[in-house]
């Protein structure tokens, strides 16, 4: 991390509580709001539909009660070394909402930031009281610029979903649209069900870009929540196609502090680069770790290097 993130470093620490949007009640001093945030299994999910226009947005309700919302940055254009990234590849902000009961939520997600947009958005996201739990890089060398921004609140959903959205309206983010359709047999460049039998994990073709996700085998909690992948937990793989059968690749894995050493060495045995090396939340358990990843090389000897690193890692 370069020396200008220093006082974006302080300022999350110094503001990484869990932000009670909309909410009159505050943890008495000395405490978290971990062990007093229990999720009520009997109480009405939230109106989606009312988060959605609070929020200007669409969304999807996934697997496990979580909706979320996509916003790729389809309107920059990026480049690292000379390679045009596909908004699939790397620049996919999303935000989650899961309900963790008593008509609250919890809200999960990452923003793609520019340079100019950064601190803009992250001065509104605090005075509506969503905190940032991580501020970071992706990528190598890539220009423009960008900070990928993690974001975490609970509370009102319809109090977050508005901050979000002024929040929003200070980038250049495009509305929220459907993901285009694809298969994992579509042909576009890589030999996708070669990949998949090196990687031993279904993917699918999106945005040009063929992604491979892979979620913890144990489960993953935050604030008395249980994680589902989607929230930013698992493991991604992505291979962006870039002629004869090569690709660039880009993604993160989800580690424990114990497979660190290990899933590291596996990479740079495979040639693949490290790009950085943090966390993303600030409270879950087990602590977790993430790795960045960057590498152009034939798809297949890819996948094969990936899956020495997946390999140390405790995947479902």
């Amino acid at each position: 991390m370069s020396p200008r993130m220093k006082p974006l470093t302080l300022l999350m620490v110094s503001g990484l509580g869990v932000a009670n949007v909309g909410c009159s009640a505050a943890p008495a001093r000395g405490e978290t709001s971990v062990a007093r945030q229990k999720p009520d299994s009997t109480a009405q999910e939230p109106d989606w539909t009312a988060v959605e226009r609070a929020l200007g947005r669409r969304g999807q309700l996934q697997e496990g009660g979580l909706y979320r919302v996509g916003m790729p940055r389809t309107d920059l254009a990026v480049t690292v070394r000379g390679v045009p990234i596909r908004a699939a590849l790397s620049l996919g902000s999303w935000i989650g909402f899961k309900s963790s009961g008593g008509g609250k939520v919890l809200v999960m997600g990452d923003l793609v930031l520019t340079e100019s947009e950064l601190n803009p958005v992250l001065s509104r996201l605090q005075q509506g009281g969503v905190g940032q739990t991580a501020v970071h890089k992706h990528l190598p060398d890539h220009s423009p610029p960008l900070w990928w921004t993690h974001v975490r609140a609970q509370g009102d959903p319809i109090a977050i979903a508005a901050t979000m959205r002024e929040a929003l309206a200070l980038t250049s983010t495009p509305g929220s649209a459907p993901a285009a359709p694809g298969s994992a047999e579509t042909p576009f460049g890589i030999d996708t069900a070669a990949v998949r039998r090196a990687l031993g994990r279904e993917g699918r073709v999106t945005g040009g870009v063929y992604q491979v996700s892979a979620g913890r085998a144990e489960t993953i909690r935050a604030l008395g929540i249980d994680l589902a992948p989607a929230m930013g937990v698992g493991t991604v793989m992505s291979f962006q196609p870039t002629g004869n059968g090569r690709a660039v690749i880009n993604g993160d894995f989800a580690m424990i502090a114990t497979e660190v050493d290990s899933v590291l060495r596996a990479l740079r045995e495979n040639r693949i680069e490290v790009v950085e090396l943090h966390n993303h939340l600030v409270d879950e358990e087990p602590r977790l770790y993430f790795v960045h990843f960057w590498a152009h090389d034939e798809a297949i000897t890819l996948a094969r290097g990936l899956r020495k690193a997946l390999d140390r890692t405790n995947v479902r």
